[in-house]
């Protein structure tokens, strides 16, 4: 069989299995909470492998492995700040979220809000009688996930064109075709457990190449020696490394702004609504412990892996490559047996596709939940509502396809996205959490201030300093001040907060007595 005849047929089964997957869930949805949150009941593995794979997304096989390509272990910065965030969000906000989102009273019944949407659950957690938590957070999830959705896209045309010498923009119409397949049908069920295949095919491909590449190259002092030849500075973490027409350059030590900048990825994981989206959808906040374990070991040995596939690359290649963010692709092709290089491609779209199906259905579920029933249609019935949020699927799906023809590098627009959702989101997270104090205002400000400050940053940077960290300053400042103007903490959000405490240090589940 040929190289391409392998790799179409590897393509067709792996299409077939998650289309197959989409099918068989499809019956598992009954209402909008089937849909947007499978009813609570992920177990801990599926979650962890679920989340780690609608979180690593595209950037794992081509915008990281890209990253290190280009500037080598200067690169690391972003890994380091990365692997604190992964951990702080599985510590920190995966168990007080499953359960606050579930706890936290609905103002207008009296009973338990049993938040199926981020922005619901900031509604119930503050009181927020005029509906502007809901409507801006929604506002944010739109936005800036149509924006990530577009990236995964343009990630679908790299491959495609590297793997099949195919024109990118058909890359993006399949991959796009195939996730908004089986996210339509299948909802968040199906989207967890393709994600659950996706991640394993991905730890598989991005562990799996390093191994072959380093007993190609002869061990660990014939990959230093050269890696060196191109540039000393690309093996020191201080190292200040420049890549552009098939050169390297180095300029001397990384700046403290580069540095700040590397750390400040971590923050974005406390905001990212497709990975709290399976926080929230695991069947018991007692399950979250085994849960971070594999998603830390899983998020941990898959970036450092990543970061390894970009040195390998310098290695082996004796022409540079014309575009960084190929060099996973490359190497599978040079270095893997056929039929085993087709299973590790198609780790490249399963990280694509993974994320993307996640984004698409959060991005539904936030218009249908936080938008179209709350103001148009109060009294719309779950099953009507799960129709809404399969054609928002299609809408938000026209709308990224429409951007990533634009084309664009896939870790430049994750970058913007990514921050867009750690400043608006994380600290009020977090803060919403762990301050029992915290009112309305103080959440709205935080959210409006960091979100506004991604937007405009870049306009006006001259230093070359990413928007996270300015945007979650003044998100974290706005926090405070204006909570100051806001109306106290009422009764029953205070005896919420407490509740959700006490369970918390016994690991009780909501709705225990």
């Amino acid at each position: 069989m040929s190289e391409e005849a392998s790799y179409t047929t590897t393509l067709v089964i792996y299409f077939a299995a998650m289309l197959f997957i989409g099918g068989w869930c499809y019956r598992k949805n009954r209402n909008l909470s089937d849909y947007v949150l499978g009813g609570r009941s992920l177990n801990y593995y599926v979650t962890a492998l679920s989340a780690m794979a609608s979180d690593l997304s595209a950037w794992l096989l081509l915008g990281l492995p890209g990253a290190a390509y280009a500037a080598g272990l200067g690169s690391s910065w972003i890994i380091i700040g990365l692997f604190v965030g992964l951990y702080a969000n599985w510590r920190l906000i995966a168990g007080r979220l499953r359960d606050y989102s579930q706890r936290a009273t609905d103002f207008s019944s009296g009973e338990q809000g049993d938040a199926l949407t981020l922005s619901a659950y900031f509604e119930n957690r503050f009181e927020d009688r005029t509906h502007l938590l809901r409507l801006v957070s929604a506002v944010v999830i739109i936005v800036f996930f149509t924006v990530y959705v577009a990236s995964g896209m343009v990630a679908g045309g790299v491959f495609f064109e590297n793997v099949f010498d195919a024109d990118p923009t058909l890359g993006v119409v399949v991959t796009g075709g195939v996730v908004v397949a089986y996210t339509f049908v299948g909802g968040f069920l199906a989207v967890s457990y393709t994600d659950s295949v996706q991640a394993l095919i991905m730890w598989v491909a991005v562990l799996g190449v390093p191994i072959v590449a380093l007993a190609l190259i002869g061990g660990f002092g014939p990959l230093a020696d050269a890696v060196s030849a191109r540039s000393p500075e690309l093996l020191s973490v201080m190292g200040d490394v420049s890549f552009a027409d098939g050169q390297w350059t180095a300029a001397g030590t990384v700046s403290v702004v580069a540095i700040i900048s590397g750390l400040a990825w971590g923050f974005g994981y406390l905001g990212q609504p497709h990975i709290l989206a399976r926080f929230m959808g695991i069947k018991s906040a007692a399950e979250i412990p085994k849960a971070r374990r594999i998603g830390v070991t899983y998020g941990v040995t898959g970036m450092s892996a990543a970061l390894a596939l970009g040195l390998f690359g310098i290695a082996y290649f004796d022409e540079p490559l014309a575009n960084p963010e190929s060099v996973f692709i490359r190497l599978v092709r040079d270095i893997i047996p056929i039929g085993i290089a087709g299973v590790f491609l198609v780790g490249v779209l399963a990280a694509i596709m993974s994320t993307a199906s996640s984004q698409l259905l959060v991005a539904a579920s936030s218009l249908s939940e936080d938008v179209y029933r709350r103001f148009f249609r109060r009294e719309a019935t779950g099953r009507h509502l799960l129709w809404v949020s399969r054609f928002i699927v299609l809408g938000v799906a026209v709308v990224a396809f429409l951007l990533a023809l634009r084309g664009g590098s896939v870790l430049d627009i994750v970058a913007y996205a990514w921050a867009g959702f750690g400043a608006s989101f994380g600290m009020v997270l977090l803060t919403s959490l762990f301050w029992r104090k915290m009112n309305r205002v103080g959440a709205l400000a935080g959210m409006i201030g960091g979100g506004a400050t991604v937007l405009i940053y870049p306009q006006f940077d001259t230093i070359g300093l990413y928007e996270m960290v300015p945007g979650v300053a003044v998100s974290l400042l706005c926090i405070f001040v204006f909570n100051r103007l806001g109306v106290a903490a009422t009764a029953q959000m205070q005896e919420d907060f407490d509740d959700i405490a006490s369970r918390q240090g016994k690991r009780e589940p909501v709705g225990s007595s």
